[in-house]
């Protein structure tokens, strides 16, 4: 990371496609192969987690107020059988434990989704191939069940789900919020669940890249350009996440489908052509 320059443009991706069904780290991939980086290299997969921070940190003040309703909801439960018949009991659950499984699969599959994954073919696989899914969620959903329907079972199932966007191209948002679409749950509690599903995870993968990998950081990418990355990534998602929430409440996330199918084709032609490489 040579200049500040790429600094922003890294937080301006980043921010802008976290939260929606794009995929972050396949844009972000995309992106480092244009900039000249090596999408493989262990300090810019670094540099791209710990951005992600900035990203996170808009989703934990714009849902301020629902995480401390949240909070105290569990807290609550806890120590009260009759607290467990508020709604936010079974929604803390689901956050909770749907967080879990793609910590759990993160760390395992670590050196393969930092290593043979990082590829543009693989991009290019995951935007067309989860365009399918996301499709046929939109077609199955009821949207009959609001957030005080949230259960546990629903955080498990969507959190399997997430774990699917541990492929480049797949989209985290994309996929929690398509099986919470199949989960018979309607558009914007879906959306709004992606969200509080990816606060517990994305943190964890920034703080742990940062303190793993910290001497990368410092000596070929500098933590200058990070701190400016992150603060680039913070507030064009926040305004991103503001305007899909806006967005999800009226239109179908197929309208997205057809952007990811069509930059997946850009994709395959251009590495077909050899005007890009895969890693």
């Amino acid at each position: 990371m040579d200049t500040l320059l790429a600094a922003v443009i890294m937080g301006m991706v980043q921010g802008l496609t976290e939260f929606l069904p794009v995929s972050s780290t396949g844009h972000l991939t995309i992106s480092e192969k244009l900039l000249g980086l090596e999408v493989d290299d262990v300090a810019v997969t670094a540099y791209t987690a710990i951005i992600q921070v900035g990203a996170i940190a808009a989703a934990v003040i714009y849902f301020w107020r629902d995480i401390v309703r949240i909070v105290v909801a569990f807290v609550r439960g806890v120590g009260s059988r009759e607290a467990r018949t508020d709604p936010d009991w079974g929604l803390s659950l689901a956050v909770i434990v749907g967080s879990l499984p793609i910590g759990v699969v993160g760390l395992a599959a670590k050196d393969l989704i930092e290593g043979p994954l990082r590829s543009l073919w693989v991009v290019a696989a995951g935007l067309i191939g989860w365009s399918a899914a996301m499709v046929v969620a939109e077609r199955v959903a009821t949207q009959k069940r609001r957030e005080r329907d949230v259960t546990l079972v629903d955080g498990v199932l969507i959190g399997l789900a997430q774990c699917v966007a541990l492929v480049p191209g797949v989209s985290r948002s994309g996929a929690t919020i398509s099986a919470g679409l199949v989960r018979g749950l309607d558009r914007v509690t879906a959306t709004r669940l992606a969200f509080l599903l990816g606060i517990p995870a994305l943190t964890a993968a920034g703080v742990l890249e940062a303190v793993t990998v910290r001497d990368d950081i410092s000596s070929r990418v500098g933590w200058g350009a990070t701190a400016v990355g992150t603060a680039v990534s913070f507030v064009v998602a926040y305004a991103s996440i503001a305007w899909l929430l806006r967005y999800v409440a009226r239109h179908s996330i197929v309208t997205f489908v057809w952007y990811r199918v069509a930059v997946g084709l850009l994709l395959v032609l251009a590495l077909s052509a050899g005007w890009l490489s895969a890693t």
